[in-house]
C-alpha cells in the first residue's frame, strides 16, 4: 500500500455494536486543553480572586469543541460558562457539566420548563420572559430560579431600555418563583480605548443599577466585560467578566486615536489553543506562465512546484486568503497560490527541500519559530479572529491533547 493510501485510508471496526470510522481526509485540528486551562488561569489571575470568570463556550467553544472545553474548564475551577442558547447548553448538561451555565441571549417561547429543569440561568429583558419563567418554576416546584437582567446601554441589540426598567423591575419583584441574581450589559467598542461610547455605556449601566436598587432588588452579580474589557477596562469588571476569545489564545488589537496600541498592560500572555493541519495530497511540477486554480488568478513566473492540499472553504479556510495567505511546510513558509476552492488549496513549495506527498502542513499554528495564526488570517481576509476560528467546519475532526 502506498504512503498516501496508508495516510488517508478508512478504518472501520465494530465495537460494542457501533461502527467507528476514522477520518478519510487528512485534515484535522489539534486542541490543547492544557493551553485552554492555562489561559483561564491567566485571565483569572488578571482580574483577581474577587471577580468571577464566566468562560464563554458559545458557538461550540469558538470552534474548539464546547463539551471537551467545558469539562476542562470545569476541572480547572471555572464556576460559570456562557452559551448562546438552550440548544448549546443541553449537550453540556448531557456530558454532566455541573457548573452554572448562563444563557446569554435569552430563550425562545416554550423553552422555559427545560431551562428550569436543567438548572440553567437565562438572561431576560422582556415581560413575557419573566412571566413564562415564573410559571415554569412554579409548575416544577422551584421556589427561586435565578435570572440575569440585561440592559441595553447603547449596543442596540438585546436588553431592556432604561426607560422600561421600572416596569421590568416591578414584574421581577412580583415573580414569586424567580430571583434576580445578575444585571448585565455589553460594550460595543471595548477594544477602542478612547471610545466615548464605552464610557457613556458604563454611565448608563450605573444608572440602571440605581434604578434596580431603588426597586428593592439587589442582584449579587453585575457584569459588562468581554475579553477586551476584561484586559483593558478595570472599571467594567464589577464582580464577573465574560471572556471568550482570550480563553482560546487571542484578543482584538487595542486602538487609541485610530492607531493600534500594543505591549505593556494591553497584552495578556494567552496562547492559541487550536492548531489546524493537513497533509499534502499531490505535488505538481509546472512550467512558467501556467495558470493555477479557478479563474487562473495566479500565473507562475517560472518553473514552479505546487502542493495540492485537501482543504478548502468547505472546511473553513477563508477564501479571502487566496493568493494572499501562507502555510508552513517543513519549517518553511509556502504561499497559497490561486483561488481556494471548496475542497482543495494550492501552495507554492518551490525551493523547499525534501517535500513529499503525505507531509504535514500547518494551516494555523507554529513550528520552529514560524507562525501563522488566526489574527493573520483575519487581517488578510478583512475579518476578525472570531470568524476565522468559528468557521472551521464540522468536517474537520478535532483531536484533544491534555
Amino acid at each position: 500500500m502506498s504512503r498516501v493510501a496508508d495516510i488517508i485510508k478508512t478504518v472501520a471496526t465494530i465495537t460494542t455494536g457501533k461502527l467507528i470510522r476514522s477520518a478519510t481526509r487528512p485534515t484535522w485540528a489539534e486542541v490543547s486543553l492544557s493551553f485552554l486551562r492555562q489561559n483561564f488561569r491567566i485571565v483569572q489571575q488578571h482580574v483577581g480572586p474577587a471577580v468571577n470568570v464566566c468562560a464563554v463556550v458559545k458557538a461550540d467553544a469558538y470552534g474548539h469543541g464546547a463539551v471537551e472545553c467545558s469539562l476542562a474548564l470545569e476541572a480547572e475551577g471555572a464556576k460559570w460558562l456562557g452559551v448562546t442558547s438552550l440548544d448549546e447548553a443541553i449537550p453540556l448538561r448531557e456530558a454532566e457539566v455541573k457548573i452554572r451555565i448562563l444563557l446569554m441571549t435569552g430563550f425562545w417561547r416554550g423553552e422555559e420548563e427545560e431551562i428550569v429543569r436543567l438548572d440553567l440561568t437565562p438572561t431576560v429583558w422582556e415581560p413575557w420572559q419573566i412571566e413564562s419563567l415564573d410559571r415554569a418554576a412554579a409548575l416544577l416546584g422551584v421556589s427561586r430560579h435565578p435570572v440575569h437582567l440585561k440592559v441595553d446601554t447603547g449596543m442596540g441589540r438585546l436588553g431592556a431600555a432604561l426607560e422600561d426598567l421600572p416596569a421590568i423591575c416591578s414584574l421581577l419583584t412580583n415573580a414569586h418563583h424567580l430571583s434576580l441574581e445578575g444585571l448585565s450589559t455589553h460594550l460595543a467598542s471595548s477594544e477602542v480605548l478612547d471610545a466615548p461610547s464605552a464610557e457613556e455605556q458604563m454611565k448608563r449601566f450605573d444608572e440602571a443599577r440605581r434604578v434596580v436598587r431603588n426597586a428593592g432588588l439587589e442582584p449579587t452579580l453585575n457584569h459588562v466585560a468581554n475579553t477586551s474589557a476584561a484586559i483593558s477596562r478595570r472599571q467594567s469588571w464589577n464582580n464577573l467578566v465574560r471572556p471568550g476569545l482570550a480563553l482560546y489564545g487571542y484578543y482584538l488589537p487595542f486602538q487609541r486615536a485610530g492607531r493600534e496600541v500594543s505591549g505593556g498592560k494591553w497584552r495578556l500572555a494567552v496562547k492559541p489553543v487550536l492548531t489546524w493541519k493537513t497533509r499534502i495530497l499531490a505535488i505538481r511540477d509546472v512550467g512558467s506562465n501556467h495558470a493555477l486554480g479557478y479563474g487562473g488568478t495566479y500565473v507562475t513566473k517560472g518553473p514552479t512546484r505546487v502542493a495540492v492540499l485537501p482543504v478548502g472553504y468547505a472546511d473553513g479556510l477563508n477564501r479571502g486568503l487566496s493568493n494572499r495567505g501562507r502555510v508552513i511546510v517543513r519549517e518553511h513558509y509556502a504561499p497559497i497560490v490561486g483561488r481556494i476552492s471548496m475542497d482543495l488549496t494550492l501552495a507554492d513549495i518551490t525551493g523547499i527541500p525534501g517535500v513529499e506527498v503525505g507531509d504535514e502542513v500547518i494551516l494555523l499554528g507554529s513550528s520552529d519559530g514560524l507562525n501563522v495564526d488566526a489574527r493573520e488570517h483575519a487581517e488578510l481576509a478583512s475579518t476578525i479572529p472570531y470568524e476565522i476560528l468559528c468557521a472551521i467546519s464540522k468536517r474537520v475532526p478535532r483531536r484533544y491533547n491534555n
